[in-house]
């Protein structure tokens, strides 16, 4: 096939072989199969942030740093060279994360370096050589539903550990390979501890993994995840093997149990529009 633009500097230099053929292209990237030597990994071109379809982009850079002082003073004052800097800050932050919950044991594919704005990784399988499935292509047993979403939720807990939350996390960013899923896509992660909106961002993370779980295991639908890890975090008590139960109990007068239902629907609602927003780009091409 043709050497795609933004791949053809890692050809020149040697760093891939060959490419071979395109995985996937979204509003933030296209991802293609390559070859490193014998090697089959994939790459990630990122697109430039005016062809790019990720919305709300201001809430999920709230609490990153640029490498240094002016470069985070210009980011503040979104100038030519601040919006450039932005610009690198969301495509590194992919990578960091990467690096960093592959440390943390988080099943992440691993990364093999960035190039040129390009990420090199691994290429996850489905056992047998050809691409895993995303956890949306697939329809569990209610015994493999149960399972993933216990798997999920301490992936879940060992990101926040490390500091982080991935932000979209759904159906959508999971892939199945034959050691059980694989999370992918962390270009939008945040800073846990920098970001007004890490808690709000969670709860939607566990609820879109519920609601896609909770299809074939109905009783996930009724527990509480996201505040039961997040009371752990805030108290400085989650760790990488906390066991979860689910529940959560209010402290009396001081939660709005109907506020915090309205927030779980919202979820779901955002959980429907993003499938059917996928499902549509998804047409187009």
């Amino acid at each position: 096939m043709k050497i795609p633009r933004g791949l053809e500097p890692l050809i020149e230099d040697g760093i891939i072989d060959a490419v071979i053929r395109p995985l996937k292209s979204g509003k933030e990237a296209s991802v293609y199969v390559v070859a490193c030597g014998a090697i089959i990994r994939c790459a990630k071109v990122y697109k430039e942030a005016e062809k790019r379809g990720f919305h709300k982009l201001a809430e999920y850079q709230e609490g990153r740093r640029a490498r240094g002082s002016r470069d985070q003073r210009a980011m503040g004052k979104r100038s030519k060279h601040g919006r450039k800097q932005q610009e690198e800050a969301w495509k590194n932050a992919e990578v960091d994360a990467l690096y960093r919950l592959e440390a943390a044991g988080v099943r992440v594919p691993k990364p093999h370096g960035y190039f040129d704005g390009v990420l090199v990784m691994e290429l996850v399988d489905d056992g047998n050589g050809a691409p895993a499935p995303r956890l949306n292509d697939v329809t569990p047993t209610p015994d493999e539903a149960r399972a993933w979403h216990a798997f999920l939720m301490n992936q879940i807990v060992r990101m926040l550990c490390a500091g982080l939350i991935h932000g979209d996390l759904s159906e959508f960013n999971v892939l199945l390979g034959p050691d059980g899923p694989v999370i992918i896509d962390l270009p939008q992660a945040i800073d846990a501890s920098g970001n007004n909106n890490a808690f709000r961002m969670l709860a939607r993370d566990v609820e879109n993994i519920t609601a896609y779980c909770g299809r074939q295991a109905p009783e996930l639908r009724k527990t509480w995840f996201a505040h039961e890890i997040w009371a752990l975090f805030e108290a400085a008590e989650l760790r990488p093997d906390s066991v979860l139960t689910g529940e959560f109990t209010f402290p009396e007068g001081a939660a709005d149990v109907d506020g915090v239902l309205e927030q779980i629907e919202e979820a779901r609602w955002e959980a429907e529009a993003r499938q059917r927003g996928r499902e549509q780009a998804e047409e187009e091409d």
